[in-house]
């Protein structure tokens, strides 16, 4: 196996390695010998030793084994997040564990099966690592400081993760968990109703509602439902509150399309659905904790015609995209799901070489913000209409299907 070819974004990460079994632990050093040019690499056999290890050197990453005798890996991840925030946490489990933590919220960031393929593994770390750079950059750290309070997750929502990891997870059970909160209903029921999912009938409950989009696409919408009321209690003004819902629902339903026809699995197009519906989450963080700046901000772009993120990064050295990743990290929600949120505008940033979430995101959000333009009256905004990052697609080979995407577009549209 040879080593990889070092692109211009790499940096040389110091990674911890942690398995309770000597045997899988060496096979592990043997396996990921070809790549001791690339990290620092150290190996221990257990939770306190790795501990140890962290309290003398500074790691990066820490990759552990789910499964130890003592203190487990998931144990060992909630130390390191607790008090090493900023290094990289990944989790080796079974196929089995993996299908059940998948869209968990829990101490890792991501979730590999074993035997771990190394040059999966070395994909991963390299993006977690840099989008975790992408988040501790001086400008979002300094917004960040300025934030009085961040939306929480629903706590309907974590128990709603809890059942759906459960095997025998039911519509039922699912419908009443929802129901017990009669303003956490409404507003589901309000999403699912929309015009963006163009049900033939009208959903008169959460149980319905769970039967007809399954139980899987019911998770990211009590999410966002849980989010978007503790949003209307806030300073944001109703007309922006509803403008970025609006927009966010017909992102995160032509994202999921997208990743339907480009061949994602159906929890790798659910997520799609989330991160398009939370890829503007930070416009509101931003119009909550600093709106009078913000608004200026907001003004100054439209006048100018400037691309809104570009106008934050000239005000703020940071943009919404990279706020919205920030809450997501905190959230604790998969990588895959921070990457589409924080690479919205700047997918070109993103290491990735195929069709992925940031992709679809990107591409719903210019798709969805062109189809908005061309409703407008104003004949001078047409111009400036695309903002498909090109470059970026003709690098993963997906050029050819620009048109069929914007035809879905199209069409999403015209039914809303």
């Amino acid at each position: 196996m040879s080593s990889p070819q070092f692109p211009d974004w790499f940096t040389m990460h110091k990674i911890l390695f942690v398995d309770d079994d000597p045997t899988e632990l060496a096979a592990l050093q043997t396996l990921l010998r070809a790549y001791r040019r690339n990290w620092q690499m150290t190996f221990c056999q257990s939770g306190p030793e790795a501990i140890q290890q962290m309290a003398e050197n500074k790691f990066d990453v820490v990759v552990t084994e789910l499964k130890m005798t003592g203190m487990s890996g998931a144990e060992l991840l909630r130390y390191v997040r607790e008090l090493y925030p900023d290094t990289v946490r990944l989790l080796l489990c079974s196929q089995a564990e993996y299908s059940e933590l998948f869209n968990s919220v829990g101490p890792a960031q991501q979730y590999l099966t074993k035997p771990c393929d190394p040059e999966l593994l070395y994909d991963v770390v390299n993006r977690t690592c840099l989008l975790n750079e992408r988040l501790a950059q001086t400008g979002l750290r300094a917004v960040v400081s300025k934030v009085d309070a961040l939306p929480s997750l629903p706590a309907v929502y974590l128990r709603l993760v809890d059942e759906l990891r459960r095997e025998d997870a039911s519509v039922d059970r699912i419908g009443d968990l929802i129901s017990k909160d009669l303003g956490m209903t409404a507003k589901v029921l309000q999403l699912v109703n929309s015009s963006f999912f163009g049900l033939p009938v009208h959903v008169k409950d959460a149980a319905h509602a769970a039967a007809l989009l399954g139980l899987n696409t019911l998770r990211p919408l009590v999410l966002t439902a849980g989010v978007f009321r503790q949003l209307e209690k806030s300073r944001i003004p109703a007309a922006l509150l509803e403008k970025v819902m609006k927009h966010s629902m017909a992102v995160g339903c032509l994202a999921k399309r997208l990743a339907e026809i480009e061949g994602m699995n159906r929890d790798d197009s659910d997520n799609a659905l989330l991160a398009g519906i939370l890829h503007d989450i930070g416009k509101l963080v931003l119009a909550e904790n600093i709106g009078r700046d913000y608004s200026i901000v907001t003004t100054a772009a439209e006048i100018t015609n400037l691309p809104l993120e570009q106008a934050e990064h000239d005000q703020f050295d940071t943009s919404h995209a990279e706020v919205g990743g920030y809450l997501a990290a905190i959230w604790g929600l998969p990588q895959d799901i921070l990457e589409a949120i924080a690479y919205h505008h700047d997918p070109s940033g993103h290491p990735g070489k195929k069709f992925s979430g940031v992709t679809a995101v990107h591409a719903a959000n210019a798709l969805v913000n062109e189809a908005e333009l061309l409703e407008s009256e104003s004949e001078l905004q047409r111009p400036t209409r695309d903002r498909l990052d090109h470059s970026y697609l003709a690098r993963l080979n997906c050029t050819q299907s620009v048109d069929l995407w914007r035809e879905i577009a199209l069409q999403k549209r015209a039914a809303c």
